[in-house]
């Protein structure tokens, strides 16, 4: 399984990260914050699941192409971040650490909210169908243009309707 996201910080245009699928969170476990990084924050997303193999899938029919969603929270180190963009370098320092994505219940595609997210559902199908093929039970994450959110220890981050619910620790 590949964890393929859209990020988006600071208003730039959207790139695409991959993850390995120890970053994902389910099942209301908590998050527990290491130690060393001091800005941990919280953005919501919106991930999908592939539901199809594909590969280069043309926009018209790309939205056959995953099943359900879930609301979601990419978690980052913004220190690592901000450190990673001034040297030029990728930002997986920053982003892919185990557990750094938390994934809510997974709801029909048929309500998904298309607005306030940084590239369409669609869009982010057919890049990433372009860059590698895309298998069944694969995870696309897309930020949304929302504030990212400062994590503090013992505070729970919930979505709509307690749809996702992470403990901080």
């Amino acid at each position: 399984m590949k964890i393929i996201g859209f990020t988006s910080f600071d208003g730039e245009k959207p790139q695409i990260l991959l993850k390995g699928d120890s970053c994902m969170l389910v099942n209301r476990k908590p998050f527990f914050t290491p130690d060393d990084p001091a800005d941990m924050q919280a953005l919501p997303c919106i991930v999908l699941r592939v539901s199809r193999l594909g590969k280069s899938i043309l926009a018209r029919f790309a939205d056959r192409y995953f099943d359900v969603f879930a609301y979601g929270y990419d978690i980052f180190a913004k220190d690592k971040l901000i450190q990673a963009q001034q040297a030029g370098q990728t930002w997986s320092e920053a982003t892919c650490f185990d557990y750094s994505l938390v994934v809510g219940e997974w709801q029909l595609k048929d309500f998904l909210p298309t607005e306030n997210l940084c590239i369409s559902p669609e869009e982010a199908i057919v890049r990433a169908s372009r860059l590698m093929t895309i298998r069944q039970g694969d995870l696309i994450y897309i930020h949304t243009h929302a504030p990212a959110r400062k994590l503090t220890r013992d505070e729970v981050l919930t979505g709509p309707e307690e749809s996702v619910y992470c403990k901080i620790k």
